[in-house]
């Protein structure tokens, strides 16, 4: 019962407080952590022993190294593998060498210090990805890189979890021998993958979610366990099982599956670490702690801006993927767990670098944000890059905004041979696309100046794609004013910015999302076998019937009531339209088949 009651604590805890810390831009694993600090021996003392909970709460980290490796396709590794393995490596070393020679200063032994260093080389995946993601910075230089150097840093756990043992002072018994272990993962390597795919082809027969489930389980418990036996570490099984199957069938199955049970577990982890944190040494040493926390994050800062710096790496990109880095990684507890085990630290030792590595997460927001600050800063003290020179020559096509839309049809133009002068507003947009041999001049075609530069007025067409809203109605606007004969041809974000492209006069305007949900919506209704012919007429009456919609709520755009009760009015006026469209289809093709029978010779 008294169990029970923890866990329910534990929830409670989790869905009171986590939901803020993720508001604040903290992120999930932080606020875990503070759940688990709350409740712990060190706080309120509602759990008063983590480590029972610890072991259950372990197999979070088991099923996010399954995960972990049910992504790693032969395929996707090859793809990335000079930013993985190149970049990654250097982020690695470079920064566990500086660490660990902070470790000898501090009298740490060459194995020790060694060791440490590299586990505190590594950061958090499960902050830093998730972040960038709500910043919208993956896709960003930086974002892109800071995935590949964690990815190789997830990859480096599995040898460090096996490594460690042989640094610590325990002798290997003959289970647990090297060679023991090495020989059941080269067995399990082989004969795994074919196993594997026989038991889930069997599950899968029989049609039902929860075996799969229960099979998904199975597997990564069952080489957990195996690896353990063979004196490696049950992770290390995990990771191999989810490699073993990353180019199954039914991977994406298998994450499926097992992605509640990963969330639940690796939540409840780190409210373990954050009951078995230590908060009594902060009040002990709060000097030392905080001094261990700085030195951490600023040799974790300057060593990678260095090493990005050294390879190529562009000033502001360089700072934000160390900034972004700087905190100590939640493999951290596990591997800290493991050197206590084996004798390669004490555990006051342990107990402070776990700690640290808490703290480091606790300031990475902030680090973001001073980062945020400086990039501002830069940008304001950096002089306004000038407008380019537009070309001598003027082009029959005019295209404001050269990003994915404008492209697409400047690289149709181009297979023609149509000259066109193309315009964005973005300079890094610019650089990216001139990289790959597009001709495009840095302006912004809000200005009149400018538009008068690239001699529209001798232009027969304006391709109007840029992606910014307002930016694109003030543009269509200085083109209808100034430029009354140039033909618009124009692309709209949404339905408004659409409506508001009409209302100035501009009739070849198309949202850019509506041909492929048209194209999406006649893929599914041909795949529930409706005729073909049929799925053309209702797709076609639905596009018409959408723009007379359009271009009657123009002049209701402005009252909000009338707009809600015309959009009502479409929606059966489009289910009558599409009815009617399926009967006439019906009464035709009966006709048809009628007129076939009629014209079928009678019996002699």
């Amino acid at each position: 019962m008294q169990s029970l009651t923890t866990f329910a604590a534990l929830l409670l805890a989790s869905v009171v407080f986590v939901p803020f810390f993720k508001r604040a831009g903290l992120g999930t694993v932080l606020g875990y952590l503070a759940v688990g600090m709350l409740i712990g021996p060190f706080g309120v003392k509602l759990v008063r022993d983590p480590d029972n909970l610890m072991h259950t709460a372990e197999l979070g980290v088991v099923l996010l190294l399954f995960v972990i490796g049910l992504e790693l396709k032969p395929s996707r590794l090859w793809a990335l593998r000079q930013s993985v393995f190149g970049l990654g490596a250097l982020q690695l070393f470079g920064v566990a060498a500086a660490l660990a020679a902070g470790g000898l200063y501090l009298g740490m032994s060459l194995s020790a210090a060694a060791v440490v260093g590299i586990i505190l080389a590594l950061s958090s995946t499960a902050f830093v990805l998730p972040t960038l993601a709500e910043r919208r910075e993956l896709a960003t230089r930086y974002g892109r890189e800071a995935f590949a150097i964690l990815l190789f840093q997830d990859l480096s756990v599995i040898p460090l979890l096996a490594l460690i043992p042989l640094f610590g002072t325990g002798k290997p018994t003959a289970l647990t021998h090297p060679a023991v272990g090495l020989g059941l993962l080269v067995g399990v390597a082989v004969v795994g993958r074919p196993l594997l795919n026989v038991l889930f082809r069997h599950v899968a027969r029989v049609n039902s979610r929860e075996m799969f489930t229960a099979a998904a389980l199975v597997t990564v418990l069952g080489l957990a366990l195996l690896m353990q036996a063979g004196g490696l570490s049950m992770s290390l099984g995990a990771f191999v099982a989810g490699v073993l199957l990353a180019d199954s069938e039914f991977r994406h199955e298998l994450e499926a599956s097992i992605a509640p049970f990963q969330g639940l577990l690796l939540g409840l982890f780190f409210m373990a670490v954050g009951m078995s944190t230590n908060l009594g040494l902060l009040v002990k040493f709060p000097w030392q702690i905080v001094e261990l926390t700085a030195g951490l994050v600023l040799i974790k800062i300057v060593v990678l801006y260095a090493l990005r710096r050294l390879v190529g790496g562009e000033k502001g990109g360089a700072r934000m993927l160390a900034l972004a880095l700087a905190q100590g990684g939640e493999f951290a507890f596990v591997l800290f767990d493991a050197a206590q085990s084996f004798k390669l630290l004490g555990e006051v030792q342990a107990d402070k670098l776990t700690l640290v590595v808490a703290l480091s997460m606790a300031i990475s927001p902030l680090l973001l944000s001073i980062g945020d600050r400086l990039d501002r800063r830069e940008k304001a003290r950096t002089p306004e890059r000038p407008f380019d020179a537009m070309p001598a020559e003027a082009s029959d096509v005019v295209i404001a905004g050269f990003g994915r839309v404008g492209q697409v049809v400047g690289r149709l133009l181009l297979a023609r041979g149509i000259r066109f002068t193309a315009l964005d507003a973005d300079a890094g947009q610019v650089d990216e696309v001139r990289k790959f041999g597009l001709k495009v001049f840095y302006g912004d075609a809000g200005q009149l100046d400018l538009l008068h530069a690239a001699q529209l007025d001798q232009a027969k067409v304006f391709v109007l794609a840029i992606d910014d809203v307002e930016a694109s109605l003030r543009t269509a606007e200085l083109v209808k004013k100034h430029f009354p004969h140039v033909q618009i041809v124009a692309r709209a974000r949404n339905r408004f910015h659409a409506s508001r492209l009409i209302g100035l006069g501009i009739e070849r305007q198309i949202r850019e999302a509506l041909p492929s949900s048209l194209e999406m919506a006649r893929w599914t209704l041909e795949l529930l076998h409706e005729p073909p012919a049929l799925v053309e007429q209702m797709v076609t009456r639905f596009a018409r019937h959408d723009a007379d919609v359009l271009a009657r709520q123009q002049a209701i755009d402005h009252d909000e009531g009338k707009l809600i009760q015309s959009s009502k009015e479409a929606r059966e006026e489009l289910a009558e339209i599409l009815e009617e469209a399926r009967a006439a289809f019906v009464k035709k093709a009966r006709a048809a088949k009628a007129a076939k029978n009629a014209q079928k010779p009678g019996p002699a």
